[in-house]
């Protein structure tokens, strides 16, 4: 993983299939696929960029853990299902944050 501004925008590394390793994308040789993950992005000056929220990220990986430990049952254990778990608190704490900061109206501004 390798932030490549203010933390909006990020270039993942990827699994190559076949070689069991990460290709890493600050490696010599580039990858042919470069996976780019950008957040939603709201300035000081009020303009925003559209992008994807911490939220919504964790929503994926409860997914995909969810379907790899019991749906698909091929890699059912005790650490995925720890991980689960500890990404529905994380989940939780931010829609927390979130209702917090409607209920002071301070939500979609950089007010803290």
């Amino acid at each position: 993983m390798k932030c490549t501004d203010d933390c909006h925008t990020y270039e993942l590394d990827t699994f190559m299939s076949g070689s069991g390793q990460f290709k890493k994308t600050d490696d010599c040789h580039e990858s042919p696929r470069k996976d780019e993950l950008h957040f939603y992005e709201m300035r000081p000056d009020g303009s925003k960029i559209d992008g994807v929220t911490n939220e919504e990220v964790i929503r994926v990986l409860l997914h995909r853990i969810n379907y790899l430990n019991n749906v698909g049952g091929k890699f059912h254990c005790v650490e995925n299902s720890r991980a689960f778990m500890y990404l529905e608190e994380a989940l939780y704490q931010l829609n927390k944050r979130t209702k917090d900061r409607e209920k002071r109206k301070v939500e979609g501004t950089h007010e803290p």
